[in-house]
């Protein structure tokens, strides 16, 4: 392959971030560029040092590793190999989709094992097969999901984390879509069709192609023209309900 292994640590146990660099230690051709002890800390190390591989903790506060990978995915994806205590939710999608993982507590053998399959991984960028898994994965987890509880926003050179609850409406604009909140507004790399079926129908309302508000937020609902009708919310915004919607928020 040639060329050092610029690696990078994730985990928010100080004790399993010291383990795997004892173990990274002993190999000759790897080089720690850094490591994180949270999901936002780690999403913006990635940006910034681009290393060719990551030991990504699944569980930890704020975002978790699969939410690291989401908020990554498409400006830069580095060869991942997670790390997770026992969740078997998350192993049986490691092994559907066969992608490598190291279950806490692992043996030296287990990490040598799961670092060739890296090196062999980085050596095959070039193929994409390992990053088409990656991604299917991740597709998959979102779409069993329930529902979206949350948002990974870019915020300089960091992220931010927006509830849903927190969201009074949702604009179409081309292949992204706007969102207002009381303090602000962001834009999120989605399609108005993939953002409605991630969020709860209950709490969600479609009234117009290219608009969802939160139906909580709604203050009143008065006619308008031609069938429409003007809805009005907390914060003030006036927004169309379109008379081919309208069955999504009214009798």
């Amino acid at each position: 392959m040639g060329g050092m292994i610029r690696a990078l640590i994730v985990d928010d146990e100080p004790l399993a971030r010291e383990g795997l660099k004892l173990h990274l230690a002993k190999e000759k051709d790897v080089s720690i560029v850094g490591e994180a002890g949270e999901g936002r800390r780690a999403t913006a190390m990635i940006a910034s040092l681009k290393p060719d591989l990551v030991f990504l903790d699944v569980q930890m506060p704020g975002l978790d590793g699969f939410e690291v990978v989401e908020a990554v995915a498409h400006t830069f994806l580095p060869t991942i190999v997670f790390v997770t205590a026992y969740d078997q939710y998350a192993i049986r999608a490691f092994e559907v989709h066969a992608i490598d993982y190291l279950l806490k507590p692992f043996n030296g053998e287990r990490f040598t094992t799961a670092l060739r399959k890296a090196r062999e991984e980085i050596s095959a960028r070039g193929s994409q097969e390992s990053r088409t898994r990656l991604l299917a994965m991740i597709a998959e987890r979102a779409g069993a999901a329930a529902h979206v509880q949350r948002f990974v926003i870019k915020s300089g050179e960091g992220y931010r984390l927006v509830p849903t609850a927190d969201v009074a409406s949702f604009e179409a604009q081309g292949n992204y879509v706007r969102l207002k909140t009381g303090t602000g507004q962001h834009l999120l790399r989605i399609t108005m069709t993939e953002l409605e079926k991630r969020l709860d129908p209950k709490r969600f309302a479609r009234i117009h192609r290219s608009t969802m508000v939160n139906i909580d937020r709604i203050k009143e609902i008065t006619p308008a023209w031609h069938g429409d009708f003007e809805v009005l919310l907390t914060d003030g915004q006036r927004l169309r309900l379109s008379r081919n919607f309208r069955d999504r928020l009214l009798p």
